[in-house]
This record gives C-alpha cells, structure tokens and sequence, in this order.
C-alpha cells in the first residue's frame, strides 16, 4: 500500500505521485484534487513478463485477470496506475452508475434498462480507471448492500453500490490480495468469472454488470493465496530485483528525473505511450480474426498433460492467452511462441505438488515440448 509521510512524499516503488510542496501547499493540492502525476507504464525498467500480462489483460479482458507476486519496490503499483492511462477510453451511458456499454443492450443494469425506455440514452467517452480494494473492506464495501425494509415496504431497490459497480469495465486492482478475507476473494472472482454482481439478502435480490480486469498483487513472505483462488486467477508472474547493473542504475536516474519534474519525464515518454496505446487498439480490433487451429489446440493440450495440471481451465486460459498475444504482436494466427508466452504465466502456479516437494516449472520443458 502506498504510504505518504509528514513531509509529503510517497513510497517509492508505489509510483502514484511525487509529492515534494510543504504541508500547506500539499493540504491545498489535496482539498482541491489536483490530478495526480503518474510515472509512465513506458517508462518502467524491465518486468517485461509483468507488463505483458497487464497489457494482454487489457486487450482481452477475458482472459481472467493476473496475479503479480513479489518482492517490495519492484514496480508492481507503479504498472498497474500506469497502464490505465495508454488503454483506449470507453462509452459509457451519460449518468450511469455502473458504466454500462451503450452498445451491449443486453449487460444494462436496470437503471439503464428504465433510461432506454423513457428517453434516448445520452453516450460519453470515459477513460478507463484503475479503482482500488482495500484490504479491510467489507464484504458490503465490496458487492454493495441492500435495505431489506425498504425494499420491502416501499417495493423499491433499495440497494447502495460497492466497489464492483465502480470496477465495472475498469481495472480492480487489489492489493496485498493475499491478506483479503476469502469470502471476499470469493465473491470477486465470481463477480469477475461470470461478469455479474448478484446481491442477496432475505430473498430480494439484485444484480448488475461487473465486467472487470482484476490485477492482484502480493508479496509471498506474507503468506499464500489457497490453491483453489489461486486456479481462478488465470495468469501470474513473479517479479525480482533487477540484477544488471546497467538497468538498476537507469531506474535510480528515470526516478530521480520524474521527482525533479513529472511532467518532463512524462514528455519525454510521451511518444512511446502513443505508441503502445495505438498497438493494443489495433490488437483489439485484429483479435477476433485470429486463428486457432486443431495442431495449436493438440499442442496446448499435450502441455498441460505434460505438466500435470488439475482439470481443463489451464487449457482454455492458455489457448485464449496465446491468441491474444498474436493479435499483440500483429499476426492473425498463432505460433508456438504464443504458446510460449502464454504458458509460462499460466501453467507454473497450477502444476499440482507432490508430498514434501516443491512444484518446478521449467521453461526449457515447455519449449523442447513445443517444439517437437
């Protein structure tokens, strides 16, 4: 979590803002709600296999989200902001709570279903957020919650929405998901898994649309996820400290530049943030045209068969996942470098464990697998 000190400055790895005013200043930014300065998703050193994957979660948000396990300070907040700037904006429906899509008539909340009936629907363009769960909210904080005598006596929905009606189609971003309640990881990944949000209460019911990417992050020497959120997660990534010297000098002196001045940091990676931007539209747009064959399908299926993995989810994730990365990398069918590619984020966190023995993924396996 990010942590702002009396002096006005915020922990480094979180990469949300640089704060550098005396408290006055810093109390009059905040009452008045400047817009923040983000470090730009471009401007990340190295963490290719993390970037990756948020950025394949972006183009196809069906893919089911991603897990980002590691150590402190190793950019994961910093990704997660960042990547919501270079994603196209969406249409939504003028006033709506949920964000509903003004061309998918058939995900509108009940608010819209009423709007479409009265009056013609206004659309705007909204860009895509990045909406934060904490770690000690409520399961009410999080599905939202209903006034049962309310919507009993007044025949009303008397429902308050939670964090999943503001997530609907944006990022939800839970930090530290580990430390979360399972009951409340649960119904995240419900809501993720089947694009709804139901809430019940003594027999009234309520639902809406809540299509999201939800993008987890943690650090293990805090404990682990239950094997069975872990499958329902589709891809993960481990992050370290960077190693060559070279990168870890450009991370001190690209921070350094962006404190003493955001702006001209984020001018100077202005033109790859365009850039990557109009590649994951493109990706979008070519992504339904790309081509999965029988011979990538049997291939897919002899590695998950390979590596001992519980049930077929693996398989759908991985076909899905390397389909996405050929729309990625423009091509409108797959190779095994896609497969590659996907494989090695979903398969390592679902290879099943043997007694006393820790599960080990070799990527030099997969690809001698891939090849022949």
């Amino acid at each position: 979590m990010s942590n702002i000190n009396i002096h006005g400055s915020i922990r480094e790895n979180a990469g949300i803002e640089e704060i550098n005013e005396s408290k006055p200043i810093m109390k009059a930014r905040i009452e008045t709600k400047t817009h923040r300065v983000l470090y730009p998703f471009t401007a990340i050193v190295g963490q290719e296999k993390m970037k990756r994957a948020l950025i394949l979660n972006a183009i196809n948000p069906s893919i089911g989200g991603v897990l980002i396990r590691g150590q402190k300070g190793t950019a994961k907040s910093t990704a997660v902001r960042g990547l919501a700037e270079i994603l196209p904006e969406i249409d939504v429906i003028s006033g709506c709570t949920y964000n509903c899509d003004p061309h998918d008539e058939e995900k509108f909340c009940w608010e819209c279903q009423i709007r479409k009936k009265e009056r013609d629907i206004i659309t705007q363009k909204h860009p895509m957020k990045v909406v934060d769960l904490p770690v000690g909210a409520t399961e009410d904080r999080v599905v939202g919650s209903l006034d049962i005598e309310k919507a009993v006596t007044e025949g009303i929905r008397a429902y308050e929405p939670g964090i999943l009606a503001q997530a609907n189609r944006n990022i939800l971003y839970v930090d530290e998901i580990n430390l979360l309640d399972d009951f409340v990881v649960d119904a995240l990944l419900d809501a993720a898994a089947m694009g709804v949000n139901t809430v019940e209460r003594e027999g009234v019911s309520v639902s809406h649309p809540s299509n999201f990417i939800i993008v987890g992050s943690m650090n293990p020497e805090e404990g682990e996820l239950r094997p069975q959120l872990l499958d329902r997660i589709a891809l993960q990534v481990e992050v370290i400290g960077i190693q060559d010297i070279e990168q870890r000098v450009e991370i001190v002196e690209r921070r350094n530049r962006f404190n003493e001045n955001p702006e001209r940091l984020r001018s100077e990676f202005d033109p790859e943030q365009d850039r990557l931007h109009a590649r994951i539209v493109k990706a979008q747009q070519v992504f339904p045209d790309v081509v999965t064959t029988r011979d990538n399908l049997q291939t897919i299926a002899q590695i998950c068969v390979e590596f001992n993995v519980d049930g077929h989810r693996a398989d759908i994730m991985i076909e899905r996942t390397a389909r996405t990365n050929a729309a990625f990398e423009g091509r409108d069918r797959l190779i095994n470098e896609d497969i590659v590619e996907a494989a090695e984020m979903v398969l390592p966190h679902r290879m099943r464990k043997r007694p006393f023995e820790e599960e080990e993924f070799s990527v030099e396996q997969l690809r001698r697998l891939v090849d022949k």
